[in-house]
């Protein structure tokens, strides 16, 4: 890799957001470096490049740090103009690309949160919560996919793609091993499931994807050490 041309991702694994600027660096075919991040004991370059939230992801490019995952990948796409272009080039498209990962990130994210934090009488209202906005957004993309049938290929994977396919998946069998319950529902969000069918379909989609049981088990370690937090 030169270094005229250097990019770096700090992120972990099982991070959604890092998740996301991973595989757009794959789709855009960009080389890089990748350094998992500990948490735990954050490393002193993690600190250094993103001292305000001290969070993954971080990409470095050419020395330069760019921190929160979205602005990362919108700095991708600007930077690196090859296709797929993550927006559209129309103004009111763009706009509704955003508005949605915007409601993605930040509405369906807590609740999906609390969710996996939470237990009894809370939980089951996370869970309405949850499911009133994917019923929302299921009503939502219907102008984004007007015919109801998804069509995305390595050469049109967008913003939304990537935030929606980093944050939920179809697989209902870790739903179920996790939570209980099927969150992803083909009965009440078809449209959400086929789409998230078709991204998680795609080959550098499942060749970054961890093995089922490896995130049954981490999401399992965060639930219980979130429970036995709220019991101290």
């Amino acid at each position: 890799m030169g270094e005229e041309n250097k990019v770096v991702l700090h992120g972990m694994w099982i991070s959604p957001y890092s998740k996301r600027v991973e595989l757009a660096l794959k789709f855009k075919g960009i080389p890089f470096e990748y350094v998992e991040e500990d948490l735990q004991n954050k490393s002193p370059q993690l600190l250094q490049y993103n001292p305000v939230h001290k969070k993954v992801p971080v990409l470095v490019h050419n020395g330069k740090p760019i921190a929160e995952s979205i602005v990362i990948l919108e700095y991708i796409d600007e930077t690196w103009k090859n296709q797929p272009r993550f927006l559209p080039q129309d103004p009111y498209k763009r706009a509704k690309v955003r508005f949605w990962t915007s409601f993605v990130q930040q509405q369906l994210c807590e609740s999906l949160l609390t969710v996996i934090k939470t237990d009894g009488e809370v939980q089951q209202k996370a869970f309405g919560n949850l499911f009133e906005k994917l019923e929302v957004l299921e009503e939502g993309i219907k102008e984004i996919f007007p015919d109801g049938n998804p069509c995305i290929g390595n050469y049109n994977i967008g913003l939304l793609d990537l935030v929606m396919l980093s944050m939920f998946s179809p697989n209902n069998k870790i739903q179920e091993e996790v939570f209980g319950m099927k969150i992803i529902d083909p009965e009440k969000t078809p449209l959400i499931f086929s789409w998230l069918t078709v991204l998680h379909q795609l080959p550098l989609v499942k060749e970054s994807t961890p093995p089922d049981d490896k995130v049954v088990a981490i999401f399992k370690f965060v639930r219980e050490n979130a429970l036995k937090s709220s019991l101290a």
